[in-house]
């Protein structure tokens, strides 16, 4: 569809200022290669071109049809290039579901014809597509685009079409624009995977208005394509969403467009707020360099701007590079006296070529210095280019990113272009420059972030769920949605999260029973569905040490609620142990996105929540990596380092709640919101006070065990234990991100033969960026089963078996590694039939893989297996099952 040979136009004209004239006219020189058809039948002719009847009467296949007939013939001509087994369809016709009504009815007509035959669909209500590379231009915008490494992908036709006009006025250069108008069939996720596999696309940039599509697909695809190569995206709408009306906290607190930037956060997309930001974003992150850190040394001809610049460092949350004594001695011998002894450094109007390149190769000496910016005003000295050669030359002897400010008008443009060619990110205000490093920086960072190998925990893998399934389902069916106390204690205790003792009681005196149990002094506390929080009704009374004080606030308390919350159904008085010193209080929560399914969020807790509105969100699941990001991105995570008296929180046994709490969620898709709050942390440890859980009503009709999450959790399914045929038992389990360090010493102990049958080539090292691939998978998309034995005390791995399917969902590529001294017996035959079932769980029709020619044993086990094999050039067999 998007590389076809055969285009018809239905619709074509003639007739000046239509849509399908200009469809003509922009198809028309790709015609001169491929073939065209014109689809009209008021007309014979159009530009010398023959128009048929209809698609029927076409006499060729048809690899791509672009509608351009009125919306309400949409639908038949959509049902016809499904009888002519068309294989995609463009839709640039508009008045549809953004007209009304009837326009939705005729979307879901195009919808329902499109799942009948299958055919592929970008729009309706779209401006088409453009591939420079190969010449195609199946749009409705008339500027010819320049070729160039940024895919531009539109969900707006109007808006999209301005912006893609300002690019092309700013030399930026496209591998493909897609404008995806209402999106019926072909969405966000669908074209990145497209574009994971394109040679010409360096970068994605998006607008995105009202979302993605298909939030898992898209999740997915970003997550492969944004590892290797930037993706940068402008949603508008920040303010614009509230949260629906809720029964928790974290329901009130989180918008829809908090979790997408939550999401984007999560699979290293770069958000931008400005229209303006988004190719020079692009641009950035095309450099050849990323900063180690945030500081920024800044060198000028010009004060003032260098002012500026430090101002938009500070106000974007960036570092003011502090230069080394070495470095203001060596600045002292070159500069007048009179310099200011910091940085940003002024070299004066009067600076020569000289003095510029001997202060940037002083940065470039400071271990301070992360990153450079060099503004240039037009001045006497030195020349434009002349610089612009200089710093061009610098750049590709150092790591150290350098970024320009180059000011002025068509004087400065020449050394502007030298730079460009340079990969020299370079822009016309300081500001603009600071914000370009900056996203480098936050880039780069997320990344690692993204990647960074966990540290395990030790996390009960287990814990007895299938009695709280039960629960749930008989709550449900009685009408009950939202849990109380003790209820939601239950999942918090079965997953491992510290939770003190709380006991619902219905009378003073089951109050004074329980209190004596338990020992003073006692918490009291309401329970009532209607009252979210307690301390705005006076619900809570704390530091009761005493049966008499006991059966004092008792009766208070009962009278305050009533007097506050008349309305509000009262189910009992919750008496609890009291915490005597808490240090700090946390809330961590969740709650079901229209979207994005199930979040996490985490920051301040007790009544500061919902004012403060210190938090963070996190998509399930996650690992200790990932819940200290949680953490990190909070006031929290400075509070908790501990002041004055208050001894600091032990963060890992708090990444360690976050997990458990993930787990609790990802296993509880019946969950809709839920509170902890506030989670109390006392000398240190943390345990929950208090927690509240809300059932989604319609959790009985699920039909799959994560409806809720869009990233896949870890595949239990898969674990299982077996012996070899020496009777050596090992585990086989899914990889996890936590196994980096198990690979590492399993590649470094192989021979070469086998590393050379793997990977065709004898690793000499094994570097982070090779094992992220093997170890931080995307459980939809892939799935690598690691082999692990106990030796003596230590876990050690000794296999690993991977499938990687493509994007079309309908292949899988594996391959197979077993280390030297497991070779022979068994575990490769047992490997390669695990990842057939899975290929065939997953739906695949081929399962295939490359296996060296000389590799004599791979080769009889793919045989034994049913493979066909076809040699291949270069000494390689190419291997395949098909499984439909």
């Amino acid at each position: 569809m998007l590389n076809p040979d055969t285009v018809a136009v239905i619709g074509a004209t003639e007739k000046e200022g239509s849509v399908g004239r200009t469809l003509l006219e922009n198809l028309y020189p790709w015609s001169l290669q491929r073939k065209l058809f014109l689809v009209n039948p008021k007309r014979g002719k159009a530009f010398d071109l023959q128009c048929y009847p209809a698609i029927s009467d076409v006499p060729a296949h048809v690899d791509l049809a672009v509608i351009a007939t009125p919306a309400p013939t949409v639908p038949s001509m959509v049902q016809a290039c499904g009888e002519s087994e068309v294989e995609g369809i463009i839709i640039v016709s508009a008045g549809f579901r953004e007209v009304g009504e009837e326009g939705k009815k005729l979307e879901d007509q195009v919808r329902d014809i499109r799942e009948k035959f299958g055919v592929r669909i970008i729009g309706p209500n779209c401006l088409g597509i453009i591939r420079p590379s190969i010449g195609l231009n199946a749009s409705i915008l008339k500027a010819p685009p320049r070729e160039g490494n940024i895919a531009f992908i539109s969900q707006s036709g109007a808006l999209g079409g301005a912006i893609f006009d300002w690019a092309t006025l700013a030399h930026a250069g496209f591998s493909i624009f897609a404008s995806l108008g209402s999106m019926v069939d072909v969405d966000f996720g669908d074209l990145v995977d497209f574009l994971s596999s394109d040679p010409h696309t360096r970068s994605i940039v998006f607008y995105m208005e009202e979302g993605t599509g298909d939030v898992k697909r898209f999740v997915s695809a970003v997550k492969g394509f944004a590892r290797y190569k930037p993706i940068v995206v402008v949603k508008p709408g920040r303010f614009t969403g509230k949260p629906a009306p809720t029964l928790s906290h974290a329901g009130a607190l989180v918008t829809n467009d908090q979790v997408y930037e939550a999401a984007f956060k999560r699979v290293s997309i770069v958000r931008v707020k400005e229209v303006a930001d988004l190719f020079n974003t692009v641009r950035v992150l095309h450099a050849k360099h990323f900063p180690q850190g945030p500081r920024l040394a800044i060198v000028t001809n010009a004060s003032g701007v260098a002012v500026m610049a430090t101002d938009a460092l500070i106000a974007l949350r960036g570092e003011v590079a502090e230069l080394s004594e070495e470095s203001i001695k060596n600045l002292d011998a070159i500069l007048p006296p009179y310099w200011s002894k910091v940085n940003p450094v002024d070299v004066f109007r009067d600076s020569d070529l000289k003095r510029y390149q001997e202060v940037i190769r002083i940065f470039l000496d400071d271990p301070g210095v992360d990153g450079i910016l060099v503004i240039y005003t037009s001045q006497d000295t030195p020349r434009p280019k002349e610089l612009a050669k200089t710093l061009s030359t610098i750049a590709r002897e150092t790591w150290k990113p350098m970024i320009a400010a180059w000011i002025g008008g068509k004087e400065v443009q020449e050394g502007k272009d030298i730079l460009f060619q340079n990969a020299i990110p370079t822009y016309d205000t300081p500001e603009d420059a600071v914000k370009a490093y900056l996203s480098m920086y936050h880039y780069k960072k997320s990344l690692e972030i993204q990647y960074e190998t966990p540290a395990e925990l030790t996390i009960n893998q287990a814990p007895a769920k299938n009695n709280l399934k039960a629960f749930v389902r008989k709550a449900v069916k009685q009408g009950k949605v939202i849990l109380n106390e003790k209820e939601s204690f239950r999942f918090l205790i079965t997953y491992g999260i510290p939770a003190v003792q709380a006991e619902i009681t219905q009378s003073v005196e089951e109050a004074v029973s329980q209190a004596n149990h338990m020992g003073y002094p006692v918490v009291l506390k309401i329970v009532s569905p209607e009252v979210i929080c307690r301390s705005d009704v006076g619900g809570v009374v704390t530091g009761i040490h005493s049966d008499e004080e006991l059966r004092f606030e008792y009766e208070r308390l009962l009278q305050r609620t009533k007097g506050y919350a008349p309305e509000a159904r009262l189910e009992g008085i919750v008496v609890q142990k009291m915490v005597e010193k808490i240090d700090y209080e946390i809330f961590l929560g969740a709650k079901k996105d229209k979207d994005f399914g199930s979040v996490i969020v985490f920051g301040i807790g007790g009544v500061g929540i919902e004012i403060f509105k210190d938090f963070s969100i996190g998509l399930p699941p996650l690992n200790q990596a990932l819940a200290r990001r949680l953490i990190e991105e909070t006031g929290v995570y400075k509070m908790v380092q501990g002041s004055g008296l208050k001894p600091p929180a032990d963060l890992r046994e708090l990444e360690q709640i976050i997990v458990s709490f993930s787990n609790l969620i990802s296993d509880f898709p019946e969950i809709s919101e839920m509170d902890v709050n506030p989670l109390a942390i006392s000398k240190g440890h943390a345990f929950a006070l208090a927690a509240r859980i809300i059932i989604d009503r319609d959790c009985l009709d699920y039909k799959s065990s994560y409806p809720h999450l869009v990233i896949a959790p870890y595949p239990t399914r898969y674990v299982m234990s077996w012996r070899d045929s020496d009777g050596t038992e090992v585990l086989l389990r899914p990889v996890k991100p936590e196994d980096e360090p198990l690979v590492r010493d399993m590649l470094s102990s192989l021979s070469g033969d086998t590393l050379k049958e793997r990977f065709f080539q004898v690793i000499r090292t094994i570097t982070h960026e090779m094992l992220i691939r093997l170890c931080n998978i995307d459980y939809d998309r892939e799935m690598t089963i690691a082999v692990e034995v106990k030796e003596g005390p230590n876990r050690t791995l000794i296999g690993l078996g991977g499938l990687m399917i493509e994007p079309n969902f309908k292949k899988g590529e594996f391959a197979v590694l077993v280390h030297d001294r497991y070779q022979g017996k068994g575990l490769g035959y047992k490997l390669m039939d695990i990842l057939i079932g899975i290929a065939q769980e997953k739906g695949l029709d081929e399962f295939y893989g490359m296996v060296l020619s000389e590799n004599v044993r791979m080769l009889h086990l793919c045989q034994k297996l049913g493979f066909t094999s076809v040699p291949l050039s270069d000494g390689v067999t190419l291997v395949k099952l098909m499984l439909k």
